[in-house]
């Protein structure tokens, strides 16, 4: 062969190759080192690599929606059944069918429509002073709202995805007018206006500010194992207590992600969302960045299971982002900044 033609033909095999490398394309709205940790093992394990895209949920199906079925990414990333409900409501997400996907995730936990799946569950539960607050003392969420607790409530802003899947699980439970008077109760016992970050809730509880803050139980985990010795000292002055064990269950909610509209590698998307649910990757989840899997029972964290087991409310978490636009309402009804 001529020295041209072996170099023509050497040029086809090498583009052959860039085209054909099996790749999957994710806009991601999680920003934590197990999921670095996943995404290199899925490509060891696959050969399949992984392109990340990071920014807010809301930038991100608003970049969806701009780019239409010209955009590269395969899957949505995102924290709170309530964002993934948006990213279906606004037709970025599409559905799929996977045997695995509806085994390794529980149906509450995932879209009955197969356009979004749990990946990762947080409870959202009550933080309180071990040194100020008897367990016994604590029984629900609705008992936040009693007279009891005047001036010893923290919590963050109503603008707050998680507080609002929180009120939308009330409403589920009790209905709007309920949750209504239930927002105005609880935000006429707090000890100061919403603000900050969950971690901010529990700082304020160990500093004495308020006896019990509203919060994920990850945060409490970041802040047990932070390079902060304030921040470890703020997790060794209080304690978890899950809510409504007696009725519903504690509410709890879910990262996740789904296959875009617009996936140019579909077979892809469904494999790396198959391996980010498996029991393996689950482990790591709840070990680096300590996060439930969606199997709640099956997790094997040291930490979690120092905070006891429990039980969950079992509503369907789409529940929660149909419920959504009514519980940002009843937010602002109740003054709930």
């Amino acid at each position: 062969m001529k020295p041209i033609s072996l170099l023509i033909a050497l040029v086809g095999i090498f583009t052959s190759v860039t085209i054909n490398a099996a790749e999957v394309n994710v806009y991601s709205h999680r920003h934590y080192d197990s999921d670095k940790i996943l995404f290199n093992q899925f490509t060891k394990e696959t050969g399949i690599k992984v392109n990340v895209v990071k920014a807010s949920a809301d930038q991100l199906i608003q970049r969806l929606i701009s780019e239409g079925k010209n955009s590269p990414a395969d899957v949505l990333l995102t924290v709170d059944a309530g964002r993934l409900h948006r990213a279906k409501a606004a037709g970025v997400l599409q559905p799929v069918s996977s045997e695995t996907l509806n085994k390794n995730v529980p149906s509450a936990m995932r879209d009955p429509e197969g356009h979004w799946f749990g990946m990762t569950v947080r409870a959202r539960v009550l933080v309180y002073s071990k040194s100020r607050v008897k367990p016994s003392e604590l029984s629900t969420y609705e008992d936040l709202a009693n007279s009891k607790w005047k001036g010893r409530v923290v919590a963050r802003s109503s603008s707050n995805i998680y507080n609002q899947s929180l009120l939308a699980s009330v409403i589920d439970a009790h209905g709007s007018q309920k949750a209504l008077a239930w927002a105005k109760a609880v935000r006429g016992n707090m000890a100061r206006s919403p603000q900050g970050s969950d971690r901010d809730q529990a700082r304020a509880v160990a500093a004495g500010l308020a006896d019990v803050a509203i919060m994920n139980t990850y945060y409490l985990g970041i802040l047990a194992n932070s390079s902060s010795a304030a921040d470890r000292e703020v997790a060794a002055k209080v304690a978890v207590f899950f809510p409504n064990q007696k009725d519903r269950g504690t509410h709890v909610n879910v990262s996740g992600g789904g296959v875009t509209a617009s996936a140019k590698n579909k077979k892809e998307a469904i494999q790396f969302l198959e391996f980010l649910t498996s029991a393996e990757s689950q482990e790591t989840f709840g070990n680096v960045n300590y996060e439930y899997p969606v199997k709640i029972k099956t997790n094997k964290s040291k930490l979690l299971k120092s905070w006891g087991s429990f039980k969950a409310d079992d509503v369907n978490l789409s529940t929660l982002g149909k419920n959504n636009a009514e519980a940002v309402k009843l937010f602002d009804r109740a003054g709930w900044e």
